[in-house]
């Protein structure tokens, strides 16, 4: 069994700061999923992580580490054609009382090589809340996801402006996620109610 644990602080985050080659990305994110079914159904499909998580991830790449854990590759990420393409792993712990959260762990045998170019924490929560439809029960799934992106850029870039290098940046880790949680969420909306006979609610424009 892999003991996976939560990033140590001594890793190129602890560098932001002190060395200008490395630069960090932060947003915050925050929506809801509809689903037309009651809590304790919702909370039942969110727990069967095995099954949905993998299919509803694709077309990135998915691999199961343990019972909870699954290393994710997010995508390119890139700043002035400079581009890596993050692979992290993240942690679903159980749902205690309609609550749920995701977290960045350590990846077993990790690259040290790509250790020292980036870096990712990844932290989410989902709160389950009831709702109605059409006189029908429902569930909202509120989630919040709060992501910083650690990266060791060439010292080429960091002769350019540092208000371009930082703005540039934030913008396209927004554009990421919002493309990313988009297509998840649909993903997840669809498969919850395809896989319970349910019409699933049309989809919504994302608040971000």
């Amino acid at each position: 069994m892999l003991l996976l644990s939560r990033p140590s602080a001594d890793s190129l985050r602890s560098c932001h700061g002190q060395d200008p080659q490395v630069r960090c990305y932060r947003s915050h994110f925050s929506d809801c999923m509809e689903m037309r079914a009651s809590h304790a159904v919702v909370a039942r499909h969110l727990d069967r992580h095995d099954d949905w998580f993998r299919r509803c991830a694709a077309p990135m790449q998915v691999e199961a580490l343990d019972a909870q854990t699954y290393a994710l590759t997010l995508g390119r990420f890139g700043n002035f054609g400079f581009e890596v393409e993050p692979t992290i792993a993240l942690r679903l712990l159980p749902g205690h009382e309609g609550t749920y959260a995701i977290e960045t762990v350590t990846q077993p045998d990790r690259d040290p090589a790509l250790a020292a170019l980036y870096d990712v924490d990844f932290q989410a929560g989902l709160t389950l809340n009831d709702d109605t439809h059409q006189g029908l029960p429902t569930t909202c799934v509120r989630w919040e996801l709060d992501l910083s992106i650690w990266i060791s850029l060439p010292k080429v870039i960091t002769m350019l402006p540092e208000g371009l290098v930082q703005s540039s940046g934030d913008r396209l880790l927004r554009q990421i996620v919002r493309q990313i949680s988009r297509r998840l969420t649909w993903k997840v909306q669809e498969d919850f109610h395809g896989s319970h006979g349910l019409v699933c609610p049309p989809r919504r424009r994302a608040t971000f």
